[in-house]
């Protein structure tokens, strides 16, 4: 085995040092297990073993009404390599015999062959049995889950989808008031009213109904028109988000059609009824607000200015209908309305503004809201210059200045506590103090018309005819 005498003397040394390190290892094991151990006598007679870092796994006995722990090392798994050939090592392993599919007993009559009686208990036997040898075998394939819709589930899924508008006859007045802003639509009427009653003309209250019903009419197209434009944008909005283009109450094609037969008869009725110029400014103003002041909400701020020109037009028409003409008359209401309409929409505006952003609208109040306050307080102080110049155009007497006055100035203080402050508080008060403020200023401008004259007393004298 050796072949030289140095390689003899390691293979005997190995063997020696091998044969010690096997003798005392029984005892280095008994050295380490004293170490840790540690004992603490007391009352409850505990024993307590000290926890190393090697150590993983722990576990509490009780035995003889005392309680011991014992610190116990991670087991490691060790591979235990077996000689295939060592007969001493037997495995047991459990096997799992192959069921074998069993087939039906040879005294079993066919089903065709049974009477009626016979055939419903024998057809259950044979799918009972068919069942529990289908569980037993393990190589059968189910069959596929077919799953079969019900009415009421095929019901809610395609409620959940997109379906056909279906609008209600009962709903539809509440809808058309919505579409045409109804309260925006009345002030717009009322201020038409109120122009066609300061004329210097006799009063006619047949031309009063019929331009204050084309008026309307008008007013209802733009309305509609305008919501059919903005029905994505309102729907980011709180104030608008139930308006019914976006609820989807009613269909665009039903609002466009609305919208026509509100333009076009209101239009045809101003122009044939009641005088061309009247009808002219009509369409005019629904151009203007629907495709003019609609789009431009979201480009310029000047906007604001341009929706004020819009509302400036009704009195105008007003004043058209009952005199045919233009004249300076007109040209004061107009103002009057373009003046007061900003202190109302910036003060509206102000506490609207997050709206307005997340809507995408360019108003002075979300990118300018300096000039938003400038604006509100220098138009409110020009309602008294307006006033003053009321009865240098002859169309009040000088009283309407004087009781004009106070409210002019209280609408002035709030707009400058608005410009001042420039919070919530402030624009809210400022905002209703216009909601009140214009149908009065416009009331004790009618009780300070100057008195028309009456037609007899415009015409000429006839001379006296000579006496035969």
């Amino acid at each position: 085995m050796y072949k030289t005498p140095c390689s003899r003397l390691t293979g005997f040394i190995g063997a020696h040092v091998k044969q010690k390190l096997l003798h005392i290892s029984p005892q280095c094991n008994h050295s380490a297990c004293s170490l840790v151990h540690v004992r603490r006598r007391g009352p409850s007679s505990w024993l307590t073993y000290q926890r190393l870092n090697f150590l993983k796994r722990e576990y509490v006995a009780k035995s003889n009404s005392e309680l011991h722990q014992r610190a116990v090392p991670k087991q490691t798994q060790v591979q235990i390599i077996v000689d295939e050939r060592d007969d001493s090592i037997e495995r047991q392993v459990e096997r799992i015999p192959a069921m074998k599919q069993a087939s039906p007993p040879d005294n079993i009559i066919p089903v065709e062959k049974r009477d009626e009686s016979i055939l419903k208990p024998a057809a259950e036997n044979v799918a009972a049995q068919e069942g529990s040898l289908s569980v037993m075998d393990t190589t059968s394939v189910e069959a596929p889950h077919i799953y079969i819709e019900t009415e009421e589930a095929r019901q809610a899924r395609l409620d959940r989808q997109w379906k056909q508008v279906k609008v209600y006859v009962a709903d539809l007045p509440d809808i058309y008031a919505r579409l045409s802003k109804i309260k925006l639509t009345a002030l717009v009427v009322t201020t038409a009213a109120a122009g066609f009653a300061m004329a210097p003309v006799p009063f006619d209250p047949i031309m009063l109904c019929v331009s204050s019903l084309g008026t309307g009419l008008a007013s209802c197209a733009a309305n509609s028109i305008n919501q059919y434009f903005e029905v994505p944008f309102d729907s980011n909005m709180n104030r608008t988000k139930n308006r019914p283009l976006v609820r989807g109450q009613i269909s665009p094609l039903h609002a466009v059609s609305f919208a026509l037969a509100c333009g076009v008869p209101g239009v045809t009725l101003l122009t044939l009824a009641v005088n061309p110029l009247t009808g002219f400014l009509g369409a005019l103003n629904i151009f203007l607000y629907s495709c003019c002041y609609t789009p431009l909400k979201r480009l310029s701020i000047t906007n604001t200015w341009l929706g004020a020109v819009v509302g400036a037009i009704p009195p105008v028409m007003g004043w058209t209908a009952a005199t045919g003409c233009l004249g300076p008359g007109a040209l004061l209401l107009g103002g009057f309305l373009y003046c007061w309409q900003f202190p109302h929409f910036n003060a509206l505006s102000w506490n609207l503004r997050e709206d307005y952003s997340r809507g995408g609208y360019r108003m002075m109040s979300v990118t300018h809201p300096a000039m938003c306050k400038r604006v509100a307080l220098r138009h409110s102080l020009g309602l008294i210059g307006l006033s003053t110049l009321a009865p240098l155009l002859d169309v009040t007497t000088w009283i309407f200045p004087v009781i004009s006055l106070p409210i002019n100035l209280y609408i002035s203080y709030l707009a400058f506590h608005f410009y001042h402050k420039g919070d919530r508080s402030s624009a809210r008060k400022l905002f209703f103090c216009s909601l009140w403020h214009l149908p009065m200023l416009l009331l004790l401008a009618l009780t300070s018309k100057k008195n028309s004259k009456k037609p007899e007393d415009s015409m000429p004298l006839n001379p006296l005819l000579p006496v035969n």
